[in-house]
């Protein structure tokens, strides 16, 4: 395909909708995969008065780095720490009052997250797969996880305190 054909697969494809990648980017993503000698170009296309373009095909190199990309995506596990979690363990005695309310803003900046992250799977369930519509719902997933977590340290923040 052509950077436009790509193009044009990603927006039907909706991919912004699922993904963090833009549509925007592909054009440098191409440059930089052609630089590593994962695509090469394949032809030059010229359609009526379009101007003409260059037909991109994934090399053996190419198809070998999406192979290793797949099996490790589906190996690793990620879990980042969190830098609230070490400004937890060592928390400034003179601000404990504020302690509550960063929390709970913290609470509200997550749901807010959550709530968006449901709106978008909801725009985007028309278009995914099965495969993806239950992917997606990791990220919520997590997120839920998370207001569980914040909520169940409210509850211990006074035993937190005393300590």
């Amino acid at each position: 395909m052509h950077g436009h054909q790509l193009r044009l697969l990603a927006e039907q494809e909706h991919v912004t909708l699922w993904t963090d990648i833009t549509v925007g980017a592909l054009y440098g993503a191409i440059k930089r995969l052609a630089a590593e000698g994962l695509i090469e170009p394949e032809r030059t296309e010229k359609e009526g008065a379009y101007p003409e373009r260059q037909v991109w095909a994934i090399t053996l190199a190419g198809r070998k780095a999406l192979s290793i990309l797949q099996h490790d995506g589906l190996r690793t596990v990620v879990v980042r720490p969190d830098p609230f979690d070490l400004a937890m363990t060592r928390l400034n005695k003179e601000r404990l009052d504020a302690l509550p309310d960063m929390i709970d803003a913290r609470l509200q900046t997550l749901s807010a997250m959550l709530k968006e992250s449901e709106t978008h799977a909801q725009i985007a369930q028309q278009y995914l797969t099965a495969s993806e519509r239950f992917v997606m719902r990791h990220k919520a997933d997590r997120l839920r996880a998370e207001l569980a977590w914040h909520h169940e340290l409210l509850a211990e923040l006074p035993t937190i305190i005393a300590d």
